[in-house]
């Protein structure tokens, strides 16, 4: 197998090239580096089946040879980085998923969208399975991302209409693992990084709101069985555990050893208050369901913090 994965230099997408590579596949990697950092690539950097370019997707992307998988990962993923970059992120969503798609076509190869728990927004059912529309403030600012990525998946499902491109589309709920960067915004590495500083969790509102965690290893293992499949409609990718924010700021402590308490900041707008995906289609197409348990993914991750 010959495949591009873009956003290859990003948290998921360079454990992705890592598992490919490992799969005895060669990996082309696209990155502009805006969110992604070329230090989780340089242990790559001597491997013969591995190639990397610098470069944004919203700009046509040629390869040589033949592709057999296109995997789309760029984006921002973080609140801080796409509210920092609004436009690069729509941009990314919409000219950069249509240039990927255009290579996958031009390829006759296997276009995987990596989608998002955030298609659902702040969702009125739990748990959210794949037939639920989504509650979506279309001009909220989290917009950008949230209707970004929706935005991607009607894209992705146009081509696969209109254009006959074998596609995937996987949710993904909140994946967590070592390279994600400890200022990034998302709660489990800035708590993480406030219980490294032994300062006080920082607990947006009263931290009763929900997420659903799945370690990154399980994650890339649901994507490459989606790749693999036949499956062209949306399919959930996380952990289907339930735990509050507040639970969340115990088990960081309890692992990390330390003590520090929490404080509270407003609620950020639009800030989902229940996130936990019905897993039931990944379990029935795919055999898949996550393997690592929160408290020793968090310790994990801890230890690549601390290296």
């Amino acid at each position: 197998m010959r495949v591009v994965v873009s956003g290859a230099a990003g948290f998921i997408g360079s454990h992705l090239c890592d598992r490919l590579l490992a799969d005895g596949q060669e990996v082309i990697g696209l990155d502009n580096l805006s969110t992604g950092r070329a230090e989780n690539l340089r242990h790559l950097q001597d491997c013969a089946e591995f190639r990397f370019f610098r470069h944004d997707i919203c700009d046509p992307f040629q390869a040589d040879g033949r592709i057999d998988v296109v995997y789309n990962l760029a984006c921002p993923a973080s609140p801080r980085d796409y509210l920092e970059a609004p436009l690069e992120t729509l941009a990314a969503c919409s000219q950069g998923t249509r240039n990927m798609l255009e290579l996958a076509i031009c390829h006759r190869a296997t276009f995987f969208q990596a989608s998002t728990s955030e298609a659902y927004g702040d969702a009125l059912v739990r748990p959210q399975h794949e037939t639920y529309w989504g509650n979506v403030n279309p001009i909220g600012p989290r917009s950008v991302y949230d209707e970004g990525k929706r935005y991607a998946e009607a894209l992705t499902m146009a081509y696969h209409r209109e254009r006959g491109a074998d596609t995937r589309i996987a949710r993904l709920f909140n994946v967590y693992g070592p390279r994600m960067k400890r200022g990034d915004g998302r709660v489990l590495p800035a708590f993480l990084d406030q219980a490294l500083r032994a300062v006080p969790l920082t607990v947006f509102g009263h931290g009763s709101q929900t997420r659903s965690f799945c370690y990154v290893s399980d994650i890339v293992e649901g994507i490459v069985r989606l790749a693999a499949s036949d499956e062209a409609t949306p399919v959930n990718l996380g952990g289907p555990d339930e735990i509050t924010v507040l639970e969340l700021a115990k088990v960081v402590q309890s692992v990390a050893g330390v003590d520090c308490g929490v404080t509270h900041l407003e609620l950020p707008q639009d800030d989902p208050n229940r996130r936990q995906p019905d897993i039931a289609k990944a379990r029935r197409l795919l055999g898949w369901e996550p393997q690592v348990e929160l408290r020793h993914g968090v310790r994990l991750m801890l230890a690549s913090y601390v290296k």
